[in-house]
């Protein structure tokens, strides 16, 4: 099973922000944002990771995490050259999937459940078809919009429909079966010059091979591409943590409790960043029995 990061673009969004630094780097309060959609991947037992971006960010992104080997994963890049759509993910990284299932989570989604890890581990479990995850919102005609007949079971999915048929948005964190390249490759371009991921669901839905999982009340998900939601995302994290007292979407606790680490390799980590508290509180960790 693999993992895919899709963190290319050029953050148009957030300029003048990210004229001179990269989106998915910039902190989402004590982090940068991309150790959080790692740590979704890492919490669905995912170890073989590879993130696609720019060329220009890629070395970025080798500077921080090098082959991943400091956190118990295997980490890969790629390039995208231009942003022509999420399903070109597949595409670009055919020969890296290898005829395994692989996961896709966009590098500015953050995700927060109590029982998250359990149900991404569910889903890795599965070895056939496609997953993909809903959260009610109340402006569901600002994506796509999944509608579920009777039984609750997913019929049909519509991109920023005028009249949707549900309040259930689907969330950029989705699970293939090894089909998936094959399926991307297939597709056409829209009309905005890019290779749409719901069309790849879609294919999914067809084969009647597609099951949804709808976030409830106990999750949290929260895109952080603008200037508002990445406040609102900082905002979040922070009640969160100072609150109770955790941290969330930490690369290295999550390695250390799933066994990628072990606790003298977790110090190594910890120390250098001792000064702040994000450096404390891995070392607190350290000192549980």
């Amino acid at each position: 099973m693999k993992g895919i990061i899709l963190a290319g673009g050029f953050g148009t969004r957030m300029y003048p922000i990210t004229l001179s630094t990269i989106k998915q780097l910039l902190p989402v309060y004590d982090k940068p944002m991309i150790y959080y959609p790692l740590s979704t991947l890492m919490m669905a037992g995912v170890r073989e990771i590879l993130i696609i971006s720019t060329p220009k960010d890629l070395p970025r992104y080798i500077e921080l995490f090098g082959d991943g080997s400091h956190l118990g994963l295997d980490i890969s890049y790629a390039i995208q050259n231009e942003p022509k759509g999420l399903a070109e993910a597949f595409i670009i990284a055919k020969n890296y999937i290898q005829g395994e299932n692989v996961w896709l989570i966009l590098g500015d989604n953050i995700f927060f459940g109590d029982k998250l890890e359990e149900t991404l581990m569910k889903v890795s479990k599965r070895k056939e078809g496609a997953t993909v995850f809903a959260y009610r919102v109340k402006d569901p005609e600002r994506y796509g919009v999944v509608e579920f007949d009777k039984n609750g079971k997913p019929v049909s999915i519509v991109e920023k429909p005028k009249e949707p048929k549900s309040d259930f948005a689907q969330v950029g964190l989705y699970y293939f079966d090894k089909k998936v390249s094959a399926i991307a490759k297939k597709q056409t371009y829209s009309e905005r010059g890019e290779l749409e991921i719901v069309d790849v669901v879609k294919d999914y839905l067809k084969r009647g091979t597609l099951k949804v999982e709808r976030m409830g009340s106990g999750y949290a998900w929260l895109d952080s591409g603008t200037f508002d939601s990445l406040y609102d995302s900082a905002t979040f994290i922070k009640v969160l943590q100072t609150r109770q007292g955790i941290i969330v979407c930490s690369p290295e606790e999550v390695a250390y409790r799933k066994g990628y680490i072990n606790k003298k390799q977790l110090l190594k980590l910890a120390e250098p960043l001792s000064k702040s508290s994000y450096g404390q509180y891995l070392l607190n960790l350290a000192k549980e029995k």
